[in-house]
């Protein structure tokens, strides 16, 4: 039984506290959410996907009246 004591001890005292924290430090740092760099970047993608679509919708229109049957060579 006394073979267990120490390495518990030590456990208890070095390791479990400094894994306690690590491991809510991170789940803090987790849920605070986009940084202001990171957000920018999220919104710059948006908005280039917003036209992105636009031009496949042109594109598309383009395509019906110039060549109907292109939906349906796919």
């Amino acid at each position: 039984m006394g073979w267990i004591v120490w390495p518990l001890m030590a456990f208890l005292i070095f390791v479990a506290p400094l894994w306690l924290i690590l491991h809510y430090r991170g789940q803090r740092n987790a849920s605070q959410g986009l940084s202001g760099d990171e957000h920018e970047k999220l919104q710059t993608l948006v908005m280039r996907a917003e036209q992105m679509q636009e031009r496949i919708k042109t594109l598309e229109q383009i395509l019906d009246e110039e060549a109907p049957q292109w939906r349906q060579r796919r």
